[in-house]
C-alpha cells in the first residue's frame, strides 16, 4: 500500500468518525485499542495492524468493500489535476487549537507521496509542545508572520518568505503577527533515511 493512500485511509477513517458523531475514546473504546491509537491513525502518524485496521472499520460500521469504495487509489493516468477550492478537505493534527487545516492535494510523484496543504494559523495560535513529521516539510508563508522552531532553532518568516525542513526534526510554528496567518504547507513523505 502507498503512502498516499495511507493518508487517504487516515483521512477518511476521521471524517467517518466525525460525520457518525463518535469521540476519539469511543471509537478507540469500539475498536479495543487506545485513544492515542486513534489519533495516530487518523493523524497519519502510525499505520494499524491489518486486524486492528479492520476492528476500526468495523468500528465504524462499514465493511471493507464499502470503506474502500470512495478512495481514490491514484490519478487514473490523468496529466492534469484540478481540485476546486469547494473540495478542500478539513482535518486535525494535534489537537492544536488555533490550527486549521485543509488538504489540497494528496498524490504521488516519481513514486513519492506528496501532500499540499493550506494551513491557517489563528491570531496567537501555538502548541504547547514541538512535533515530528515522517516527511520533508516546505511551508510558504502566504500571510502573516510566524516564529518557526525548529530543533531548538528559532526562525521568523514573513509573508513571501518559505522554509524547507526535514520534519522528523522537533517543529513547532507560532503566529506572532498582529493577524490570522496563512501558510502553504508541501509534504514529501520519506520513502527512505535520507536527510535534507
Amino acid at each position: 500500500m502507498q503512502d498516499d493512500l495511507l493518508i487517504q485511509v487516515s483521512s477518511a477513517i476521521r471524517e467517518l468518525r466525525k460525520q457518525k458523531n463518535i469521540t476519539i475514546q469511543e471509537l478507540a473504546d469500539k475498536a479495543n485499542v487506545s485513544k492515542g491509537l486513534i489519533s495516530q491513525v487518523e493523524n497519519n502518524r502510525t499505520v494499524p495492524s491489518l486486524p486492528v485496521f479492520m476492528n476500526i472499520v468495523k468500528s465504524l460500521g462499514m465493511d471493507l468493500t464499502d470503506f474502500f469504495k470512495d478512495i481514490p487509489t491514484g490519478n487514473n493516468g490523468q496529466k492534469v489535476i484540478i481540485k476546486r477550492a469547494q473540495d478542500y478537505q478539513h482535518f486535525e493534527k494535534e489537537h492544536a487549537k488555533g490550527f486549521n487545516y485543509k488538504r489540497i492535494l494528496t498524490c504521488t510523484v516519481n513514486d513519492h507521496p506528496v501532500d499540499i496543504v493550506l494551513l491557517e494559523l489563528k491570531k496567537g495560535a501555538k502548541r504547547n509542545k514541538s512535533v515530528k513529521t515522517d516527511a520533508f516539510e516546505y511551508k510558504y508563508i502566504i500571510r502573516g508572520k510566524i516564529e518557526h522552531l525548529i530543533d531548538n532553532e528559532t526562525y521568523i518568516l514573513e509573508e513571501g518568505d518559505s522554509i524547507f525542513f526535514d520534519g522528523r526534526m522537533g517543529h513547532n510554528p507560532s503566529n506572532v503577527g498582529e493577524d490570522d496567518a496563512l501558510l502553504l504547507v508541501v509534504y514529501f513523505f520519506n520513502t527512505n533515511d535520507r536527510k535534507v
